[in-house]
């Protein structure tokens, strides 16, 4: 069964909207990016301490999602234990400079933000 991401991307395969940014613009996405960026190759479990509100699962998921759109390379090495890292493409790496102006865009824009959200929810 597909998920809601990829019904909408076999629905409208040229919509660059949501085709290509739903995809970077979901819950975990940028924040693995932004850690990737930071720590560049990561082991899986790395990456999971330095991002500890989300899941295993979810980790997982997203890491695959950011390899099939080839912004993440994973590596595995034929080791015992078998050791696994995760590093960004050259595809990735273009996306940081965006995902850095939208960070500081938002830590800018943060306190105004939660104003305007308070002064809505006072309004009534």
């Amino acid at each position: 069964m597909m998920n809601r991401t990829e019904t909408r991307d076999r629905l409208f395969p040229d919509c660059p909207i949501r085709n290509v940014l739903s995809r970077i613009g979901d819950k975990w996405s940028m924040l693995v990016l932004f850690t990737l960026e930071q720590h560049n190759p990561m082991r899986f479990g790395d990456l999971r301490r330095n991002i500890p509100d989300i899941s295993q699962k979810m980790l997982t998921a997203t890491l695959k999602t950011l390899e099939t759109d080839d912004l993440v390379a994973r590596k595995a090495y034929a080791e015992i234990p078998p050791r696994v890292e995760y590093s960004l493409t050259e595809r990735g790496k273009t996306l940081l400079p965006l995902i850095d102006n939208l960070l500081d865009w938002a830590v800018s824009n943060m306190d105004d933000i939660v104003a305007a959200r308070m002064k809505y929810l006072l309004k009534d």
